[in-house]
């Protein structure tokens, strides 16, 4: 008789999830108005929704920072598990946004929980909060941490220009337009079974300038004109599309599965067409899709988090999910997660 032997490697995944969204509600028309409204621009009707499929998005209220919404996305992933501030040795950090420069947001958002871990910010633009789940996993792994709590504050919409000088500096901050605000977060810990079975990255840093937010930093420390995002979303998307599909298909090749093998794929959203092509560029059907960006828009890094938030219910023990990161610099991130 043939007794399966227990697999003695170890594993860390996520057990808990939890995610914020602000309460007030902003239409692309809304903010189309708005920015006519403010420079004089006159743009055609639905210009914005239309060229992004995005019709709402979140919006964080005056006295809402990326850490309040850290917080708050925080407390429900533990009280999901049942743990308290407590129960964390380990307080990861990981947006594109964050309440100021120093000192770290980590430790903002660990005084308003009251937990008492070690406490470090990540950022890679919207590969942030994936990225600090791989430190997590990572740090799980090498006996460093017992359990840690990943999170993610962001409020793009505040590096929004509503009053562009002219049209050239409309179209140079376009990609902006797209987006709103959310907060998410992760327990990651030891399990027994499944977990974080695969982690892949493929960066290519030559691309750097392609868009961004170059104020706050040693190269424009004032200014409040670099506070502003500045890129071509079309730029981007191009070299999205001349990086290719390369980190996906190793991950599939690796890990001997396709898209049968996976119960949902959680894909970084910037807008409906860039969602479109990547599925079409990769194949992935259509319902294994958790689709936020119409009603919520480019959320940063909590894009993904709040994809697996919406679909960590519904996900039976052996499930696995396919993350695929996006974000600029540039760089593309996969992560294969099997729910214990």
């Amino acid at each position: 008789m043939f007794i399966q032997q227990p697999d003695p490697r170890p594993r860390a995944g996520i057990t808990a999830v939890g995610a914020l969204l602000p309460e007030d509600v902003l239409s692309s028309d809304d903010l189309q108005r708005e920015v006519t409204r403010r420079s004089g621009i006159a743009l055609p009707p639905r210009t914005l929704e239309r060229a992004t499929g995005i019709r709402t998005r979140r919006i964080a209220a005056e006295g809402v920072f990326a850490s309040t919404l850290a917080v708050g996305a925080a407390r429900r992933a533990l009280d999901s598990a049942g743990l308290t501030p407590l129960d964390v040795d380990l307080l990861v950090f990981a947006s594109a946004s964050r309440d100021m420069v120093e000192p770290a947001t980590a430790h903002i958002v660990q005084a308003a929980l009251g937990s008492r871990a070690h406490a470090v910010d990540v950022t890679n633009a919207c590969n942030s909060f994936v990225n600090g789940i791989d430190l997590a996993r990572s740090m799980v792994l090498a006996g460093r941490a017992r359990r840690a709590l990943v999170v993610t504050g962001e409020t793009p919409s505040r590096a929004v220009r509503t009053d562009p000088a002219d049209f050239a500096e409309f179209r140079s901050g376009f990609a902006g337009y797209t987006f709103g605000d959310a907060g998410a977060a992760v327990v990651v810990e030891a399990v027994e079974r499944g977990g974080i079975l695969d982690v892949d990255t493929e960066t290519h840093s030559e691309h750097w300038e392609v868009g961004g937010i170059p104020g706050g930093g040693s190269r424009h420390p004032r200014g409040d004109a670099y506070t502003y995002f500045r890129g071509d979303g079309r730029e981007l998307r191009g070299v999205f599309e001349k990086v290719g599909t390369a980190v996906i298909d190793r991950t599939l090749h690796r890990t001997g599965l396709d898209w049968d093998g996976f119960a949902k794929v959680l894909v970084h959203q910037v807008t409906v067409p860039y969602l479109e092509r990547f599925a079409e560029l990769t194949g992935v059907p259509g319902e294994k899709l958790v689709v936020t960006v119409p009603e919520l828009g480019n959320v940063a890094s909590a894009s993904i988090g709040v994809q697996l938030d919406r679909a960590f219910g519904g996900l039976g023990a052996g499930e696995r999910v396919l993350f695929v990161g996006l974000g600029g610099g540039v760089s593309i991130m996969t992560m294969v997660w099997e729910k214990s």
